[in-house]
């Protein structure tokens, strides 16, 4: 989910629930996903994981971004939605481990504890590596945006279609940097 704020773009990341979790923040940050259910298409598991995780209903439209697979091998399978929310007032479905291991005694954790809203750079520290493609050379990793998403309708000047994903990330955070600056 994305929002614009004043000038600036953010983009709302969730926080893993969970005692191995537990005081990570940079690097930690994750989109709001989940498994995909053998009868589902990719924008309804989707749609369903972000209500699921935030206890929020999708209400606009969602626009895919592309394709990754993160460290462990998992695939995602990414999409944008222009919206707004409370991020304190998130609820998350939860899940139970044995903890602590080899106690014997299950527990429940949420699967989210948390979601903040993040400027561009900020969230680029924030998100798990494995979700950071764009800066990535390596174009089987890479999310993309058609240039007419209402996200970089703007940026069609900056040629980003021409640039490696690590050139087109510095060149958005620069103009960003300006644009807030007028």
């Amino acid at each position: 989910m994305y929002r614009h704020a004043g000038s600036k773009l953010e983009v709302l990341l969730v926080h893993p629930g969970g005692p191995y979790w537990r005081g990570k923040d940079e690097g930690a940050w994750s989109i709001p996903k989940g498994e995909m259910e053998a009868s589902e298409d990719a924008m309804s598991a989707a749609s369903r994981e972000f209500t699921e995780e935030t206890g929020v209903r999708l209400a606009g439209p969602l626009e895919p971004l592309g394709e990754i697979r993160q460290r462990g091998g998992k695939r995602v399978v990414a999409f944008a939605v222009e919206g707004d929310l409370d991020a304190a007032t998130i609820m998350s479905n939860s899940f139970e481990i044995e903890w602590p291991p080899r106690s014997g005694k299950m527990q429940a954790f949420p699967e989210i504890d948390r979601a903040q809203w993040f400027e561009l750079p900020v969230a680029d520290a924030k998100i798990l590596e494995g979700q950071r493609p764009l800066e990535r050379p390596d174009a089987s990793a890479q999310l993309s945006l058609p240039l007419d998403h209402p996200v970089v309708s703007e940026l069609k000047q900056l040629d980003l279609e021409r640039l490696s994903p690590r050139e087109a990330l510095e060149k958005l955070f620069a103009w960003q940097g300006q644009h807030a600056a007028h």
